[in-house]
């Protein structure tokens, strides 16, 4: 199993500790992933981080395909790969409605559908076969907008591609699981269990493949789940910003009624848990949403507390790495310490 580090955070100051990625990179780390959601952006991010290293791999996790045309990811996924010498990773992700269409303005459509024209119409041009035409729901190039001038005309990209370019998705739902193993090259699920993997995520992601047929399966497929890393002696207090995280996508990423945070904290258990959380998120009392995240559910997907809390607990994340069940842990952690507590410990 690989070793990530979440590269940036979201604020009011766009901020980027590059010490802290490059100390990563000479432990071993084999990536450091941007993202965006309503501020920051995930490329400009992605290329900060590219021009200051010079070995770990740079992924977004992830480019909110809304937000821009598949062409224009395509020509930002090739421009870095050839920058960097091979070392970015396209991470995309169809975000919530909550974002495309209240801040982006743009209508939400069907994301798992989006998602599989956005990436054939990516590897159309990453290949370079002919000019490119697609014809879909969500994309038409050629546009046939009655709008238009009809003078737009197939084109070949003047850049040559790199058809290799891995290309994950963000995917946490049933279905959503179904179509990155269908379509995509790994997949950034959220809230991960190391120990149930399969019976949390694998069973979707195996229907996936036999759709996408070829004999796919994981040792073609990266699953990339993120985990927070805090050591502290004092359990209680290391587990409350995580908890306050935690809540904040339980309780207040999406409507009452359409939060796939909320959905998945349901399946892996935590029911009354979920329902409670989102109570209390929104109605303004985020304080009690944290403290009623589950300790339990907290320990299942991160690792917190004491030094030999946290190696006795990365037993399950080593035996999900031995079974191809977690291709990358994509840590999120501020300290020295964990990321050279974890290199000792895993690579």
């Amino acid at each position: 199993m690989k070793l990530g580090l979440g590269a940036v955070g979201f604020g009011p100051k766009a901020q980027i500790n590059i010490e802290h990625i490059r100390h990563a990179e000479s432990l071993g780390f084999d990536s450091a992933w941007t993202a965006e959601a309503y501020g920051n952006d995930a490329v400009s991010t992605a290329a900060w981080v590219l021009a200051q290293t010079s070995k770990i791999k740079v992924g977004t996790s992830i480019m909110q395909m809304p937000a821009r045309t598949p062409a224009m990811a395509a020509m930002t996924a090739m421009t870095l790969d050839h920058l960097s010498g091979g070392r970015f990773i396209l991470g995309l992700g169809p975000s919530g409605p909550q974002v495309v269409e209240g801040w982006h303005g743009v209508p939400y459509g069907k994301p798992l559908l989006r998602t599989k024209e956005y990436i054939q119409i990516i590897r159309q041009i990453l290949a370079r076969e002919k000019p490119l035409e697609f014809s879909g729901e969500h994309y038409q190039i050629p546009t046939q907008d009655p709008k238009a001038t009809g003078l737009g005309k197939p084109l070949k990209s003047i850049l040559h591609g790199n058809p290799e370019i891995p290309i994950y998705t963000a995917s946490i739902s049933p279905n959503g699981l179904r179509c990155a193993g269908e379509v995509a090259d790994g997949v950034f699920p959220m809230m991960l269990d190391p120990g149930k993997v399969d019976s949390t995520y694998l069973p979707h992601l195996e229907e996936g493949f036999a759709k996408a047929g070829g004999g796919k399966g994981l040792d073609r497929f990266a699953i990339v789940p993120g985990c927070t890393v805090i050591i502290s002696d004092d359990l209680e207090k290391a587990r409350m910003p995580v908890k306050g995280h935690m809540s904040l996508y339980i309780g207040g990423m999406g409507a009452r009624n359409k939060n796939f945070y909320n959905d998945l904290a349901k399946r892996l258990g935590y029911e009354e848990a979920a329902v409670k959380i989102q109570d209390l998120f929104l109605d303004g009392k985020k304080m009690e949403a944290a403290a009623a995240v589950p300790d339990e559910l907290v320990d299942a997907v991160h690792l917190v507390g004491p030094k030999d809390r946290i190696r006795d607990r990365l037993q399950a994340w080593k035996e999900a790495g031995k079974k191809g069940w977690v291709h990358t842990m994509n840590v999120g952690t501020p300290q020295k310490e964990a990321l050279e507590l974890l290199a000792e410990e895993m690579l």
